[in-house]
């Protein structure tokens, strides 16, 4: 190919369209999620993932099996993927991404597209009011009666399905970065699941902005637009609402588009501005961070934790129980990252669903930790454990053992739907005992899988201030648990915060971000926050107060 080969952001675009496809013809769940979890991966890789492909290392990256690496050599030698082409003129993105917007099944949706030759959200309206519909096998006039109601609907800028913080956040930013924009809406709040994609461009005219933004890759349909304004879908069914602003009002925008509607209709009329900054001036109000921009937060916000107040992570994986990496390379990845500490918590055998340490575990991989631990001083290896809290309340390890660690995070995780009666004694049980540092992920949710369960918090809260001890934000971008509002709970009740990745591998470090973010909309500064401190602080209070 000639010209420069693709960044790492191009190469995982392409891998993420490419899973689209291979999805919406019918290829098997494993073979779409491999490719997302490959986009992934490379979009978060430090290392130039064409030079690696280049020099035949390409399968160093876990994950990176030979069919995905043939794909990746295609990708940086030529500059495209001829699957991808052919799929692209096989099944229609831009049908696929609308059926997935309204709420149609890519499958009807794509037939539709082949039996009435239609293409786009237009020819679409146009044949379902010519009577067309019904040529189409399958749709009966209840069918045809849903979708005439469903196209006469104003578009909404809401996405059917809440994407996760770490898609949707990198998606906003790729597309603002390719307007020279700012990424708004809930990413830019951090908000966990996000409904509201947006970005916002500072532009004196907007009819080039709004043409860039329909020839985005993102992008494969646009079904409104406006002088300054459209509404862009992603094959996925995202919709991603773009704002080309007057320079003289960047700022009033912004702060339009980013806060949640209760928090902007409580600020009243927006003042003009060319920044936020002057918009709060002008409102007679101290600037908000995006992250508090909720419809309950009011006041002066305290300086919030920020990403270079953490010094180390308390709760990661390893191999010896399910990680994907060593001890040492763990924590050979942790001080590269500036980390002066790491606890190695891998689970313990009642977990169930995954291998586990029993005490004989536990102290035989102690050995591993501090022979790694000579390798890498001054960092320093924790030895820890995330004990499975058993349904009677029982830790999965004897006292004996737990005493001899740095940090001990407790964790419930099979029962998740037991009574609320049932979950709170089952972990105030498990906090009589005198080694326990931290509970992890409380209420045991997984964002759009599995609801909170019962636990009563408060009772939690009130006992884990009793005995100074800390609770978990988990940083897993499916859990962020505790979430925004009950890091507030936690927070009031005296409780202290341990921000953690809860990382399987090297590359889920980079999940801090997200829990630090999520500690923010909590309201959480450095002085809340455990792993803020120096780690003869942080072992100080490995057990609570005496």
């Amino acid at each position: 190919m000639t010209g420069p080969p693709p960044d790492n952001a191009e190469i995982a675009r392409q891998l993420d369209a490419f899973a689209s496809l291979l999805e919406l013809a019918g290829a098997g769940p494993y073979t779409a999620r491999a490719y997302r979890r490959a986009s992934d991966l490379i979009r978060s890789t430090p290392a130039p993932v064409a030079e690696l492909v280049r020099e035949g290392r390409a399968r160093e990256l876990r994950g990176i099996g030979p069919g995905i690496e043939r794909r990746l050599r295609e990708l940086v030698e030529t500059g495209e993927i001829e699957e991808l082409k052919e799929l692209q003129r096989e099944i229609s993105p831009e049908l696929a991404g609308l059926g997935r917007f309204l709420g149609v099944s890519v499958k009807r949706m794509l037939e539709i597209g082949r039996v009435l030759g239609v293409r786009s959200l237009e020819e679409l309206r146009e044949a379902a009011h010519e009577g067309r519909l019904r040529e189409v096998p399958g749709v009966g006039p209840e069918t045809e009666r849903k979708l005439l109601a469903t196209l006469a609907r104003e578009p909404r800028a809401a996405a059917p399905r809440p994407l996760l913080l770490h898609r949707s956040r990198p998606l906003v930013e790729v597309i603002a970065e390719a307007l020279g924009g700012i990424a708004a809406g809930d990413p830019r709040r951090w908000v966990d699941a996000s409904h509201r994609l947006a970005v916002v461009v500072a532009a004196e005219q907007p009819e080039p902005v709004l043409e860039e933004f329909e020839a985005l890759p993102q992008i494969v349909a646009v079904v409104e637009r406006e002088p300054r304004r459209a509404l862009g879908v992603t094959v996925e069914g995202v919709p991603i609402e773009l704002v080309a602003a007057e320079p003289r009002r960047l700022g009033t925008e912004l702060v339009r588009a980013t806060g949640s509607p209760e928090y902007v209709g409580a600020l009243g009329p927006l003042p003009e501005a060319p920044d936020e900054e002057g918009v709060y001036r002008a409102l007679g109000i101290p600037f908000v961070p995006p992250e508090l921009r909720e419809s309950g937060f009011r006041g002066e916000p305290s300086r919030l934790l920020e990403l270079a107040d953490v010094r180390g992570d308390l709760h990661t994986h390893t191999t010896w129980s399910d990680g994907k990496a060593s001890v040492y390379e763990m924590g050979l990845a942790a001080r590269e990252r500036g980390y002066d500490y790491l606890a190695i918590c891998d689970h313990t055998v009642s977990v169930g669903a995954v291998p586990g340490l029993d005490a004989d575990g536990v102290r035989r991989q102690g050995e591993e930790i501090a022979d790694a631990n000579e390798r890498l001083a001054p960092f320093r290896l924790l030895r820890g454990t995330e004990c499975d809290i058993r349904r009677d309340g029982s830790l999965d390890l004897p006292e004996d053992v737990l005493a001899e660690l740095d940090w001990v995070q407790a964790s419930v995780h099979g029962g998740q739907r037991g009574s609320r009666e049932e979950l709170t004694k089952r972990v105030l049980t498990a906090l009589e005992s005198s080694y326990v540092s931290c509970l992890s992920h409380p209420t045991g949710r997984l964002i759009n899988h599995r609801p909170p369960n019962a636990v009563d918090l408060e009772a939690v809260f009130t006992r884990l201030a009793e005995q100074g001890r800390a609770v978990e934000v988990n940083g897993l971008p499916n859990r962020l648990d505790l979430r925004d509002e009950h890091v507030r709970l936690a927070r009031e009740a005296g409780v202290a915060i341990v921000v953690n990745t809860d990382a399987h591998s090297t590359r889920g470090l980079g999940n801090m971000e997200l829990a630090v973010a999520t500690a923010r909309r909590g309201g959480a500064t450095a002085e809340d926050v455990v792993n803020t401190r120096p780690l003869d602080e942080v072992l100080a209070r490995r057990f609570g107060r005496p």
